[in-house]
């Protein structure tokens, strides 16, 4: 597990400043979407997968949620612990172990905090704990981009200036997965960040939600939380219940 790409680009000041856009105000809004199809009840406990810094745990908390969040980067979970409480909590965790059992009425995993792996037993895996996560009946939320649109609108090349910084971003596919190479430079040092995510599709995740025992029930396509559609919408957005 030592030197996954995103165990150093997750903990780097440099992540959070190109994806600065995906911010608090986001965050409030897609919740407040999620919430409606998912009906948890006052109190419910959540639990917020890939976490990052904490801003969909926080607003959820504030909503009279029991909520947790985990994160494998240090970095990020000591920033979010800056902001716990009675009813909100952070670990740093890989989500390819077991974090509680038969514990939480929901768990939600967001803004494509998945695919990070190189097998795909580690994806099941990591599903597969989701469902251990799980009281019997509880929900699984996953955010996850539509495959099928990034292979048919990939910009392979461009440049970002945030906070002063130039972020030359290059973006090809390969075998299945998504790779972008992030190059900057910053404090006189250049650096250079790899992503690599896997393209999954909808079918591909059938057949891993159903390996690791969670039934989907329903799919939408966008942060509105309209129908998804297999070549049009952005976003593939799943909700899949633990067997009662």
């Amino acid at each position: 597990m030592a030197g996954e790409w995103f165990s150093s680009w997750f903990d780097s000041p440099y992540y959070h400043v190109l994806y600065q856009s995906h911010d608090d105000r986001e965050a409030r809004h897609f919740i407040d979407n999620m919430l409606q199809p998912l009906t948890f009840a006052p109190g419910a406990r959540l639990l917020d997968l890939a976490c990052g810094k904490g801003r969909h745990a926080r607003y959820l908390a504030e909503k009279g949620f029991d909520v947790t969040g985990v994160d494998i980067s240090p970095a990020s979970i000591g920033f979010a612990r800056h902001v716990e409480h009675e009813h909100l909590a952070f670990y740093q965790h890989d989500m390819r172990l077991p974090f509680r059992f038969n514990y939480f009425d929901g768990i939600l995993n967001i803004f494509t905090s998945f695919g990070y792996f190189d097998t795909d037993s580690d994806h099941v895996r990591t599903l597969t704990n989701v469902g251990k996560g799980l009281k019997p009946g509880g929900l699984f939320l996953l955010d996850f981009f539509n495959a099928n649109w990034v292979r048919q609108h990939l910009v392979p090349s461009e440049e970002k200036q945030l906070d002063g910084i130039s972020f030359h971003l290059k973006k090809r596919i390969r075998k299945n997965r998504i790779y972008k190479k992030v190059e900057f430079e910053a404090g006189g040092r250049k650096f250079t960040f790899l992503e690599r995510v896997r393209l999954f599709n909808l079918l591909d995740f059938q057949y891993m939600f159903k390996s690791a025992g969670l039934e989907i029930r329903q799919t939408f396509g966008d942060y509105e939380m309209r129908p998804f559609y297999g070549d049009q919408s952005r976003r593939l957005i799943i909700v899949a219940q633990k067997p009662i």
